[in-house]
């Protein structure tokens, strides 16, 4: 019976003590997004898409995609290769997944929607690379290299002085 509560004892103690501490970050993050396609591809933006930015949190890496219009359709999915806009050529992506985002958006005067390395992702968790796939028809598409097949989420926000920003968040772990 000593034994009995004893080892009851310890248990309890330990469960306050780990419950006082706190969690974990990971343990923290509630980034059950999953991995399938979200969005569609319906409506044109008024305006070009204008600018590509990028954020690391402490659970996922962040993808800002700003756009002068509203009511823009978008796509973001998964693929087994990134292609360009137009001529349908593979985009070269560091990562062990390739993760493409499509903007009904035409990109804006000098921004540079074939370039290899739209944003510096140097140091982040997740992304390994942002790559401009072109803009052809209104329409603007943007590989990501991720470091594996992760969860993510996209959501829309409006955009200070007008427009919208299309934001996709990837998560660090499952």
């Amino acid at each position: 019976m000593r034994r009995l509560f004893g080892g009851l004892l310890t248990l309890v103690v330990s469960a306050a003590l780990l419950g006082g501490l706190g969690t974990s970050a990971s343990a923290a993050c509630d980034t059950a997004w999953g991995s399938l396609p979200k969005g569609t591809l319906s409506g044109h933006a008024e305006g070009p898409l204008e600018r590509v930015r990028t954020g690391s949190q402490s659970c996922y890496d962040r993808l800002v995609i700003e756009v002068a219009g509203s009511g823009f359709g978008y796509r973001t999915e998964y693929v087994d290769q990134v292609l360009q806009e137009g001529s349908g050529k593979p985009v070269p992506l560091r990562g062990g997944a390739k993760l493409r985002v499509i903007v009904q958006a035409a990109a804006a005067t000098g921004f540079p929607a074939s370039s290899p390395n739209l944003a510096d992702v140097t140091g982040y968790t997740t992304f390994r690379q942002v790559a401009g796939a072109g803009s052809f028809e209104g329409q603007t598409t943007i590989g990501v290299g991720v470091r594996a097949r992760l969860p993510f989420r996209v959501l829309t926000l409006p955009r200070d002085g007008g427009g919208t920003r299309l934001i996709v968040d990837v998560a660090h772990t499952w």
